[in-house]
């Protein structure tokens, strides 16, 4: 690990999963406990090493997602994975369920990395707008979630593997309110191109910092740049070369937020060999300067 994500890490560390000071796999808490828990407050912003899943019933507000804002409304759930950067602003009173799960948790109940990634709902990159959810669909998951309560309160020694199946039942219902999947009809497109796509965006978090052309991603993929893009487009409606700028952005910002580094020193880590580079794309991506969007969160 080089001496600036340590950086990163130590300014700004991830949070393991409690109840009463013990690290456990799984939680589920109204929002009035969190408050409760936490005080009366407005979060700054932090990470977890699990996933969250937070579902407003009454939310008047925001939520802020890897420095992107979204409007809280009731029957808006937002799902925020691991290492994600998120800050909830919230009214007086606020009324909803927070659902907390580790990877672990998801291992120990059989539920693979492929169907949380096929379901749409967890964004590894930068985007992560809420899902809104129809009435019908609101009663269906409240039963889910006073049954898990239900079961998490007993001594049942299966309890965890009835928690996950209920989990499981809780997150397909949302998935059809997630982005929609890819568009061509063909069943084997839908299945390649998936994977494709899975694989580019693991691909960009091990290298976004030293690969910022897409020909290197496709290379690695070993298919052409343009059926590459074409895919992600299909997909995403954005295309490979936006995933791979998005993410850059990203980590700009997380580094200009919790570290000391320069704009220079931040160009140079992510990959930029000249700082007006960086300065230039940055504008470009956010519409401001570097600086600018410094100064506004640390004075915010």
């Amino acid at each position: 690990m080089s001496k600036q994500a340590k950086q990163v890490k130590e300014n700004f560390p991830a949070y393991d999963l409690r109840h009463k000071e013990q690290i456990v796999d799984f939680a589920i808490r109204s929002v009035e406990e969190v408050v409760e828990m936490f005080g009366d407050y407005t979060e700054t912003a932090h990470s977890h090493n699990y996933h969250t899943v937070l579902w407003s019933q009454n939310y008047s507000g925001r939520h802020i997602i890897d420095y992107k804002e979204y409007e809280m409304r009731p029957n808006d759930i937002f799902f925020v994975g691991p290492g994600q950067v998120h800050q909830v602003d919230h009214t007086d009173n606020p009324k909803g369920i927070v659902i907390l799960f580790s990877c672990d948790f998801l291992n120990k109940n059989y539920i693979n990395d492929e169907f949380i990634y096929n379901l749409n709902l967890f964004s590894e990159i930068g985007s992560s707008p809420p899902i809104q959810i129809s009435p019908d669909s609101a009663f269906l998951l409240k039963e889910l979630v006073y049954k898990i309560r239900q079961i998490l309160a007993t001594n049942d020694p299966h309890k965890f593997d009835k928690i996950g199946a209920y989990l499981k039942l809780f997150l397909l219902e949302c998935s059809p309110y997630s982005h929609p999947p890819l568009t061509k009809n063909n069943d084997q497109f839908l299945q390649t191109g998936g994977d494709l796509i899975k694989n580019f965006k693991l691909l960009i978090e091990s290298h976004f910092s030293t690969w910022h052309k897409v020909g290197e991603y496709a290379k690695e993929l070993n298919v052409s740049s343009d059926y590459l893009n074409n895919v992600v487009k299909s997909s995403m409606n954005k295309t490979a070369k936006e995933l791979i700028q998005q993410r850059l952005v990203l980590e700009a910002k997380r580094m200009g937020l919790h570290t000391e580094l320069t704009s220079k020193e931040i160009a140079f880590q992510i990959g930029f060999q000249e700082s007006s580079h960086f300065s230039r794309f940055f504008k470009k991506e956010e519409n401001i300067s570097f600086t600018q969007f410094r100064q506004s969160l640390t004075n915010s």
